[in-house]
C-alpha cells in the first residue's frame, strides 16, 4: 500500500518530535491540520496520530507551549 503525501509529511514531523523528545502545541496543531486538509484520514495517518498521542501520553515526547 502506497503512503499518501500528507502521511509522509506527518511521519517526518513525528520523527522530528521523537528525535527532539518534544513537540510544540503549534507543531501538533500543524500535524492535525495536515491530516485533515484533504478531508480524509487514511489508515496510515490514523496510525501515526495514535502513535504520537501514545508517546505524549507516556511522556516519551513532551508537549510544550
Amino acid at each position: 500500500m502506497k503512503i499518501s503525501e500528507s502521511a509522509s509529511r506527518v511521519r517526518a514531523m513525528i520523527e522530528k518530535a521523537i528525535e527532539d523528545q518534544q513537540i510544540t502545541k503549534a507543531e501538533y496543531e500543524e500535524i492535525i491540520h495536515l491530516v485533515l486538509e484533504d478531508a480524509h484520514v487514511d489508515p496510515q495517518e490514523r496510525a501515526l496520530i495514535k502513535e504520537l498521542q501514545d508517546m505524549i501520553d507516556h511522556r516519551d515526547v513532551k508537549l510544550v507551549p
